[in-house]
């Protein structure tokens, strides 16, 4: 195995905060990052690895920004939330015999102490280095290119 097999990978998770903030997951120390219902993102989810981090951003919020960070703690878990019939993200094709919708379980690693705000995202880097800039991107999940990590972190830093 190569070390670049064997590093751990990063991503960015996002959240309406009114519906899950990093202040639940600092809380509540770790949860099951269940609903999600894109394929693109599922497939994401299902690349993520124990011990992976992950930039936890606050979407649909004023301002938007990445609020802290996760760690993945458990992977290729089977999202019941898909089998709940009261749940919002119920899926009627999905079975337990073949389930259609996978997660992560991730623990709180780090609170900021001030939001990373969108604005400040757009200044510091390009569409191509962060797809949460990207016009029309709305996935909950996506990857983050390692020669991006430390800048993030830096300005984690700064803010």
């Amino acid at each position: 195995m190569s070390v670049a097999e064997s590093a751990p990978a990063n991503w960015l998770i996002k959240s309406e905060p009114t519906t899950y903030s990093i202040a639940h997951l600092a809380r509540d120390g770790q949860t099951l990052w269940d609903g999600v219902r894109n394929y693109q993102a599922r497939n994401f989810l299902q690349a993520m690895r124990p011990g992976d981090r992950a930039f936890f951003y606050h979407s649909n919020t004023q301002p938007p920004g990445i609020a802290g960070l996760a760690q993945v703690v458990t992977s290729n878990v089977v999202d019941p939330t898909q089998f709940d019939p009261q749940s919002k993200y119920f899926d009627p094709k999905a079975s337990p015999d073949r389930p259609r919708w996978y997660t992560v379980e991730v623990a709180h690693a780090a609170t900021f102490d001030q939001l990373i705000t969108l604005e400040q995202l757009r200044s510091a880097f390009s569409e191509d280095e962060l797809l949460i800039l990207r016009r029309g991107n709305r996935l909950s999940v996506t990857p983050i290119a390692p020669e991006v990590v430390d800048r993030l972190l830096a300005l984690a830093q700064d803010s």
